[in-house]
């Protein structure tokens, strides 16, 4: 949101907005030209999208990170930064062979000013953008690059002069290395994607279609906020932007409803943050798990959509007993609009997602192809629209919401290489991975369970993106090493890096739920733990038994066993969700939650003569307790789920 202070030059305020509008059209038509135009040189066009986001972190945001577009004496130090940035820009622009040349064998002394110039900015816009917590990591990455030499045993190195640290920051090594280029060849396209979406009123038709599904369940609101942050999520693949959009609606009617204020924050952070995990579009880190995983971004997405579905599933059923146990009923029927007219009024955003998903997991196009065919659907869908037709306003703002929104991503992805240049060249990735090793040995549980924990350590505070990044450099190796599939071992990284957004003590999706709430933070995020319990074991699931989200249809039992393998997967949230609530259609006795728990567990072991009695039992306690229910309440077709 905009600075609210009273401007003292209204006319040049209003100068400088124009231009950082002029500055996002300009940086998306670059970033989509590049790709229906003949292509420029990689290292330009990564250094064009390293500028642009230097530009909308240092024009837009102040020293505290607040968004002020308000001109005076007080931006000029933002202003000259800004510059510099541009200034290295057309430093590398002006002679890019040149400087990849001097930048691999002897950089100059101007190349060393720039690397400098260059790691500062990335350092100070992630501040900005993303806090503390990344810029930290980043600069002790840097300092045990230059003394790492002094500490003994498997820590110590030879150490590295100046220029080749910088060297390897202000290279292919480093800043402008994989994760930016992730975000300039992909994650760009997806995010002015959604801003179409946005603009063309997404938020307001998806909660529609949420109230029109799950408003008469029983406890409706809650489920209206995992429906409408599901498909919100998929979207926009960020937890707090997710949590502040459907959050804004979901949470106010939560309250009403009668959910403990504490519960309905929990419920919208631990639905948002499932959205990062929601194919087609997850999040940033999803394309550069693709990446490093060297699977093409459709096998993610089909990968993912069986532990995204489980994910809200196993939320669902936490919702439905808490509903249960507080005799909460759904939304008077008078306000939940019908599903048709819904649907058909929504068509014009529900056919572009359509398209995406088509030409990305059918077609097999790559994501950026697909993000363009997506937006040019939208465009068309929204000229069709007699009542909103697309117009010159709806592309401005869609181009400035964008490339805005591309500001934290990009100061998260440099910052990100620098690290990754950093534990590359002093070898302390693969130190951490032989630690792992160490203190697991060859046993894979024990090594899940230790990656977990760093995963979610090394992840508060951090963006999604950034989390991951970091731990699947760090921690990836050791899975490999343990026979577990490079699909298999990054989505498992994945899954713990978004996890982090509602895991205490920093857990900035639940914080952000909280304050929706004007609940207790700590109390909303330990809530939003109980909540996302499954979540916590869903990776451990398809880490022991990759039938879960390595789809294969090769063969008839081949198929059977993706099948089975899937619905036995699911079957593991009701009995999880019974344990961790203490209730199902009635409160539970302690020796009957102890029994859910070994059957989840069972539910989740690749061995059929496990499962299979396992998934019986459930059912019997799930249609057993059902009927009791029955009995003294109204059937579950009139006010249930």
């Amino acid at each position: 949101m905009a600075d609210q202070s009273v401007s003292k030059y209204p006319k040049a305020d209003a100068w400088y907005r124009r231009g950082i509008t002029l500055i996002c059209f300009v940086m998306c038509a670059i970033q989509v030209g590049n790709f229906i135009l003949p292509p420029m040189k990689t290292t330009s066009f990564f250094v064009l999208h390293f500028m642009f986001g230097m530009l909308m972190c240092y024009l837009i945001y102040d020293w505290k990170g607040k968004k002020t577009y308000l001109y005076g004496p007080g931006k000029l130090p933002d202003l000259l930064m800004a510059l510099a940035a541009v200034a290295v820009a057309v430093y590398i622009l002006r002679d890019v062979d040149g400087y990849l040349t001097r930048i691999q064998i002897s950089a100059s002394t101007t190349d060393i000013v720039m690397g400098i110039v260059v790691t500062l900015l990335v350092l100070e816009a992630c501040r900005r953008l993303t806090g503390p917590s990344l810029t930290t990591i980043a600069l002790v990455t840097i300092l045990y690059a230059f003394w790492g030499k002094y500490l003994p045993g498997l820590l110590g190195h030879k150490g590295y002069s100046l220029q080749r640290v910088v060297k390897t920051i202000f290279s292919d090594q480093g800043v402008f290395g994989m994760p930016i280029g992730v975000s300039a060849n992909t994650v760009f396209l997806f995010l002015l994607f959604g801003a179409f979406l946005n603009v063309c009123g997404a938020d307001l038709i998806f909660r529609d279609i949420s109230i029109a599904l799950a408003g008469k369940a029983r406890g409706g609101p809650a489920k209206i906020a995992i429906v409408a942050s599901g498909i919100f999520g998929s979207i926009s693949g960020s937890a707090v932007a997710n949590v502040v959009s459907t959050g804004a609606f979901t949470i106010p009617m939560m309250k009403r409803t009668g959910y403990r204020k504490e519960f309905a924050g929990a419920v919208e952070a631990v639905a948002s943050t499932g959205g990062q995990l929601m194919p087609p579009i997850m999040g940033a880190a999803a394309f550069i798990l693709a990446e490093m995983a060297a699977t093409p971004y459709g096998a993610v997405c089909v990968a993912a959509a069986i532990p995204a579905f489980l994910y809200y599933i196993s939320v669902f059923i936490m919702v439905d007993v808490e509903a249960i146990k507080a005799d909460l009923q759904g939304m008077d029927p008078k306000d939940v609009p019908r599903l048709g007219p819904v649907l058909r009024r929504g068509a014009k955003l529900l056919i572009p997602v359509g398209v995406l998903i088509f030409t990305l997991v059918v077609l097999q196009k790559t994501p950026m192809k697909s993000a363009l065919y997506a937006m040019a659907a939208v465009i068309i869908c929204a000229l069709l629209d007699k009542e909103d037709r697309f117009s010159w306003r709806h592309l401005a703002g869609a181009c400035s919401s964008a490339a805005k929104g591309s500001a934290q991503i990009i100061a998260a992805c440099c910052t990100s290489g620098i690290v990754i240049g950093m534990l590359a060249i002093t070898g302390l990735g693969l130190k951490f991975s032989n630690f792992i090793l160490a203190l697991g040995g060859t046993s894979l549980i024990t090594c899940l369970v230790i990656s977990m924990i760093v995963s979610i350590i090394l992840g508060m505070g951090l963006p999604t993106t950034a989390a991951y990044i970091i731990t699947a450099t760090t921690i990836a190796p050791a899975l490999l090493k343990l026979g577990l599939s490079p699909l298999c071992a990054h989505l498992f990284l994945f899954y713990f890096a978004s996890l982090s957004c509602i895991t205490p003590p920093v857990a900035i999706a639940s914080y952000a739920g909280a304050a929706l709430a004007e609940a207790p933070p700590t109390k909303v995020g330990w809530e939003a733990v109980r909540l996302g319990i499954v979540a916590f074991l869903i990776p451990y699931a398809f880490a022991l038994n990759p039938a879960v989200i390595i789809l294969d249809f090769s063969s008839l039992w081949a198929a059977v066993d993706t099948c089975l393998s899937a619905i036995l997967t699911l079957l593991a949230a009701i009995p999880i969700a019974y344990a961790v609530q203490g209730h199902s259609y009635k409160p539970l006795p302690v020796w009957t939650r102890l029994l859910c728990v070994l059957l989840g567990c069972c539910l989740i072991v690749p061995n059929l003569l496990v499962e299979l009695p396992a998934a019986a039992v459930t059912v019997a306690i799930f249609l057993l307790h059902r009927r009791e229910y029955a009995v003294t309440h109204p059937p579950l077709g009139k006010t249930g789920a």
